[in-house]
């Protein structure tokens, strides 16, 4: 039997009279240690011990309420004493607590449930690295995508950066995907998905990669290391995958070839070789500032990957798009997953995944956001399907070799004549080689055109890509049971259209559904029918013509 012996007695100190910091999941030192992985639910303090009959003691130094200003670091203490804290390295918030019921699955609604935080050891928010440098960028810089070239005498490395004009100066916008870059930052690929292709680490992992790995990054798309989903990313901390020359590591799908910035530079390269001026703007401006960003301009040009948007930067797309915008989305799997900026915090992005193709799901009761209390997902469960605005959603996304398109009828619509000036009608689109996954304009991630979905019925499907392997699954949230056929090989939902269709007031969109649309712009210097469909389209959308 256990027992105890009382070895001293002291007298409790008053309350403030021997002040320090108080930490919960974690022991105080020079650095904290001991980190605790789990959910704290309302800790309370009192000056005694308690017996069994005081455990409801309503007298405590410290009441500790979790469930109160869940969008923000604070820490509220609702007892007398008003002893507030705030939380470390975003711990994840707007969690269940222990009494939560399952009947409701918004904390706004029921607060007192959502008295929880969950604390990981891998949780960071802010490096608090010190500048090693600081430079002022010159007032007649044209706007585009930088690098600081930092080199030693043994290593060398690219910091990007993007500038922005003050005002527009082009009639074309590259729109950047920040937001997109900021959700993959540090992306580890420490996830379950792959465990089951048997996708392996490499034992030779690029230094950005091992530094990652050494210094415990994460990006919205790893775990935690008690096995929960990364809901947050943060801009204050190093993100080595953020970088001009960086490949993807061997568990990628896409391993050894660019995506996203790098993905992106091949369109940038393209622009400035054909010589056409445009302006860059970012997710981060477009979410600030609306339609008033995009409004000066003919022509809106999407990154290859632009997935991730806040409700802001969708209603200020939609707003140019309805008087009169036009767009071209040179990407795939655009427009899908719901993510918000931290009103207080904007260094920080909120993801929380479930009914979509996921690397986790976010526990039950917690699909909403903390940082804005919205409801996390797929904006297609919000009745904002990227069809409705693009005419194409995602639907499924491998590797292996990409396809070429094969045109439709509605090609031969008058309508598109313009898109194909200088095309033979048999001859395949992209069908040659590329800078992701080594041949072909179609693939990695892929979308198609869908009535049911909000495609609008006079859009035109001027050409689709078909023949994938079965490394492409039909998209999970297309699929009502688990069932059979449901490969590339097999299933005529894998495929990748290219879409166009007129707005009001002279607006228009044009669609690919292939992040690997891009990579195929610079084939034989330019001269291809993917270059000649993109300048075509560009050209009449910029009223260049």
């Amino acid at each position: 039997r256990a027992r105890a012996k009382v070895c001293k007695t002291i007298s409790p100190l008053a309350v403030g009279e021997n002040e320090g910091d108080l930490l919960m999941a974690a022991a105080s030192g020079p650095v904290a240690t001991h980190h605790f992985n789990g959910k704290i639910d309302n800790p309370r303090l009192y000056d005694r011990a308690l017996s069994i009959a005081e455990a409801d003691a309503d007298t405590p130094i410290a009441n500790w309420d979790f469930s109160l200003d869940i969008g923000a670091e604070t820490v509220r203490d609702t007892g007398a004493n008003q002893l507030h804290g705030r939380t470390v390295n975003l711990p994840t918030r707007a969690a269940t607590g222990h009494n939560w019921t399952g009947d409701e699955s918004d904390f706004k609604v029921a607060p007192s449930q959502y008295g929880a935080i969950h604390f990981h050891d891998d949780d960071l928010e802010d490096a608090q690295w010190d500048a090693a440098f600081e430079w002022t960028v010159p007032p007649d810089w044209p706007s585009g995508v930088y690098a600081a070239h930092l080199a030693s005498a043994d290593a060398e490395d690219y910091l990007p950066f993007i500038v922005v004009p003050e005002k527009a100066q082009a009639r074309i916008a590259f729109l950047v995907p920040t937001l997109t870059y900021l959700v993959y930052a540090n992306q580890r690929f420490n996830d379950p998905i792959r465990a089951m292709l048997d996708l392996r680490e490499s034992s030779d992992a690029a230094p950005q990669d091992q530094y990652m790995q050494d210094q415990r990054l994460l990006s919205c798309y790893d775990l935690h290391s008690d096995g929960t989903g990364v809901c947050y990313s943060s801009r204050l901390r190093p993100i080595l995958n953020f970088r001009p020359l960086y490949r993807m590591p061997s568990r990628s799908l896409a391993a050894d070839w660019p995506r996203l910035l790098n993905a992106d530079l091949h369109l940038l390269d393209w622009l400035d070789t054909k010589g056409f001026a445009y302006d860059v703007i970012t997710d981060d401006e477009l979410h600030c500032e609306g339609s008033e960003l995009l409004e000066p301009y003919q022509v809106i040009i999407t990154g290859t990957h632009p997935e991730y948007w806040t409700a802001s930067m969708l209603k200020g797309l939609e707003a140019y798009q309805a008087e009169g915008g036009r767009l071209m989305y040179l990407g795939g799997n655009g427009f899908y997953w719901i993510a918000s900026f931290d009103p207080q915090r904007p260094h920080i992005v909120e993801v929380r995944r479930w009914r979509g193709s996921r690397v986790w799901e976010a526990a039950p009761g917690e699909c909403f956001h903390s940082t804005t209390g919205e409801m996390g997902g797929l904006w297609r469960f919000r009745n904002r399907a990227p069809q409705k605005m693009v005419g194409v959603g995602f639907t499924s996304q491998g590797g292996g070799r990409n396809r070429p398109y094969k045109r439709q009828p509605d090609s031969l619509d008058p309508r598109a004549a313009f898109i194909f000036e200088g095309l033979d009608p048999e001859e395949l689109i992209g069908d040659f080689p590329a800078l992701v996954l080594e041949h072909g304009a179609s693939g990695f991630e892929i979308d198609r055109l869908d009535h049911g979905q909000g495609t609008p019925d006079h859009a035109l499907l001027l050409a689709s890509a078909e023949g994938f392997t079965d490394l492409y699954q039909v998209a999970i949230e297309d699929q009502l049971v688990s069932a059979p056929n449901t490969g590339g090989s097999q299933n005529p939902l894998v495929r990748s259209d290219m879409v166009y269709f007129e707005g009001p007031k002279g607006g228009a969109v044009f669609s690919v559904g292939s992040i690997s649309w891009c990579s195929c712009l610079s084939h034989n210097h330019g001269d291809n029918n993917v270059s000649r469909i993109t300048e075509n389209v560009l050209r009449r959308f910029a009223e260049m013509d």
